[in-house]
């Protein structure tokens, strides 16, 4: 059986996925969910954290999945979702199937309030130093994240997540443009999923990268960028028909 790879994004760590795994009962060998260098532990000497570098880690990652079970099913949620459709676009031989949400490299996508402050040099400093774990517990509850789960995230909120987070959000001023062109050769086994109410990434984008690459799109009405989470049940459903 294939093995299925979660990613997740910022300012996640793989504990997002466990409603979700939960829902879709998977054994313990049967999934892998990687945590980003740098967000739960230092990133190893020499990482610098770009788009590209995350990009090659992950890459890594499928290959050795690929090696131990064949082609893998990619699931992703955030950068997760970007890094996903650039892996599955560079290697798509080793990808079975593959899945996203909310979050997509498109050359229409303008990136949001906060993410166009983490890029800004100085600025972004100066956010991420007097952003608080507990702000962070707060928001993600507020966005649909159970409180639990919100507190545990909130918790790996640390000077090198922020740092990783500055340093890969200014490597991608222009990874929609850069990125949208080998998106030609991703694997046709394809989905997208959407909460219609993100604030960060709007549901439009979706919209023309599916009309685009053909692929298919499931929308959820009243839910928000952790659409993994606020409908996990959905998710699981949808995912078990991909990948039957």
């Amino acid at each position: 059986m294939a093995l299925k790879l979660f990613l997740h994004g910022v300012p996640d760590t793989p504990g997002m996925w466990d409603p979700l795994i939960g829902e879709l009962g998977l054994a313990p060998d049967a999934y892998q969910a990687p945590a980003m260098p740098g967000f739960l532990d230092p990133p190893p000497a020499g990482f610098n954290s770009t788009k590209e570098a995350y990009v090659d880690w992950y890459i890594s990652e499928i290959e050795a999945a690929h090696s131990a079970s064949g082609p893998v099913d990619l699931v992703g949620h955030d950068w997760g979702a970007i890094i996903t459709i650039r892996a599955a676009s560079l290697r798509p031989e080793l990808v079975r199937t593959w899945c996203v949400a909310n979050a997509l490299p498109h050359p229409d996508y303008k990136w949001h309030s906060m993410a166009r402050t983490w890029q800004t040099p100085v600025m972004g400093e100066l956010i991420m130093a007097i952003s608080r774990k507990e702000q962070l517990c707060k928001g993600l509850h507020a966005q649909g994240v159970p409180a639990d789960l919100a507190s545990k995230e909130a918790s790996h909120w640390s000077p090198h997540m922020k740092k990783s987070i500055l340093r890969l959000y200014r490597s991608a001023k222009t990874v929609g443009t850069e990125w949208w062109p080998e998106t030609k050769n991703l694997p046709d086994r394809g989905l997208v999923f959407w909460g219609v109410d993100d604030p960060y990434v709007p549901v439009e984008i979706a919209d023309k990268f599916c009309s685009a690459t053909g692929t298919s799109l499931l929308k959820q009405e009243k839910t928000g960028h952790w659409s993994i989470i606020e409908r996990a049940d959905v998710l699981a459903e949808a995912l078990n028909q991909h990948w039957a």
